[in-house]
């Protein structure tokens, strides 16, 4: 699924490394390689036991693939058009860079944007944690991480801060869904966002909690907010 995905996208593929058995068993992976018929992609075949002492872990579903990056995209331009987004602040783990990729595609966010602190979400486990949904995801990295929301402003978005604050509002705040133009910010495992970031946003947004509990992990955060604000009124 995360090979086709990028392929739908444009990604150009450069190889593939295939288990033998999938390419002679698997229709699903069959299907895959046809794909690369006529496209000069080099094909590497090999059994289970030697795929895995190359790739140093166990490929479970018997097929890597290396293609060509994209540039990143300048974004201003990224953001045009777009009404709801997601910005990931220092969020360094490549499995929450991922699930939050995947939420954000199912949750109708319409792009994400990085700071120079995150994981890139074309490493191998977030894009398969993404289920490829970080080839149909608009993204790019944020070019100033100490002005990142003051660039939003100019871009006439309202900002949207996930943090445990006293004077937080609750997701389900009226507010929040009758913006034209709001981005989400989310931050690093543990320490979440920087207190600058915090005090220079339009709001401070607070998912409630019971039994004690006083957080959730920043991908768990980011797919309830973002179901809360597509959620019809």
């Amino acid at each position: 699924k995360v090979i086709g995905r990028a392929l739908d996208a444009g990604y150009i593929p450069i190889s593939v490394l295939v288990e033998k058995k999938q390419m002679e068993e698997n229709e699903e992976t069959q299907e895959v390689l046809a794909r690369f018929e006529n496209t000069g992609t080099s094909i590497f075949t090999a059994e289970f036991a030697v795929l895995t002492q190359l790739t140093g872990f166990k490929l479970t579903r018997g097929m890597l693939c290396a293609l060509k990056r994209r540039p990143l995209e300048d974004f201003r331009k990224l953001c045009e058009g777009k009404n709801r987004i997601a910005i990931l602040e220092d969020v360094m783990n490549p499995t929450n860079v991922g699930a939050i990729f995947r939420s954000a595609a199912a949750m109708h966010m319409d792009a994400v944007l990085l700071t120079s602190g995150c994981s890139n979400p074309l490493y191998r486990r977030a894009s398969r944690v993404s289920m490829g949904t970080v080839f149909q995801v608009p993204w790019t990295f944020l070019p100033n991480d100490e002005q990142y929301v003051e660039l939003l402003r100019q871009l006439r978005f309202k900002t949207a801060a996930m943090a445990l604050c006293d004077d937080s509002v609750s997701i389900d705040h009226p507010s929040l869904r009758q913006e034209e133009k709001l981005a989400i910010i989310l931050g690093t495992e543990g320490g979440g966002l920087a207190k600058s970031t915090i005090e220079q946003c339009d709001y401070t947004v607070r998912i409630p909690m019971s039994h004690g509990v006083d957080s959730l992990n920043v991908a768990a955060a980011s797919a309830v907010m973002f179901w809360e604000l597509g959620r019809e009124s």
